[in-house]
């Protein structure tokens, strides 16, 4: 673990209709807004807004971890089972190692909301020093999967994926982040934790 390192975060909205500007894309700006509520230490964004093509996909992936050196990587996008859906295929080939509690998680939360969660295929990797996860589309689904399922008084009733982010970063090598418990509190065992 690094000490006073920013966490590098790749940003990639994948959508074939907002990359030729038919319309505006929502998913950076849903993410960056997310991780400004969630995230209490330093961090900086590399944002790329692209197309549904696989080539361009894994591209974009092997530059912002391997140029860029981003610890951590959101997608968002291209993830269902149309005919340009291939992020996931996308992300695999460029993966070391697979994570697939990430994805098995963010179908189980959206399953809270609606039905056709199913049909989401997202993944998560382990490139090099960087964790890659493949988030839904729509800025809604992407909070309640980062964040969690709360009840009506605000409680947390199923913990949301970015719980575990954090630690694993520790574990592949990337700076100490730490996070809003108000939004998400990331869990460390203690042997882990760093005193306040």
């Amino acid at each position: 673990m690094t000490t006073n390192e920013p966490l590098r975060i790749g940003l990639v909205s994948i959508s074939d209709r907002a990359s030729t500007g038919v319309y505006a894309d929502q998913g950076i700006p849903a993410l960056q807004t997310w991780l400004g509520s969630a995230l209490t230490s330093p961090w900086q964004a590399a944002t790329r807004l692209i197309a549904d093509d696989r080539e361009s996909i894994e591209k974009t992936l092997i530059e912002l971890v391997d140029r860029e050196r981003c610890h951590l990587v959101l997608t968002t996008g291209g993830t269902g089972p149309a005919p340009r859906d291939v992020t996931p295929e996308a992300t695999l080939a460029v993966a070391d190692k697979e994570m697939p509690g990430f994805g098995e998680e963010m179908r189980r939360i959206s399953l809270n909301f609606v039905p056709t969660a199913i049909l989401s295929r997202q993944v998560a990797v382990i490139r090099k020093q960087a964790l890659i996860i493949n988030l839904p589309g729509q800025p809604k689904s992407i909070r309640e999967t980062l964040e969690g399922v709360r009840n009506a008084d605000g409680d947390v009733v199923h913990v949301g994926i970015f719980a575990a982010v954090p630690y694993c970063i520790d574990l592949i090598g990337g700076p100490y982040a730490e996070t809003d418990p108000a939004v998400v509190k990331a869990f460390r065992p203690k042997s882990a934790q760093r005193p306040n």
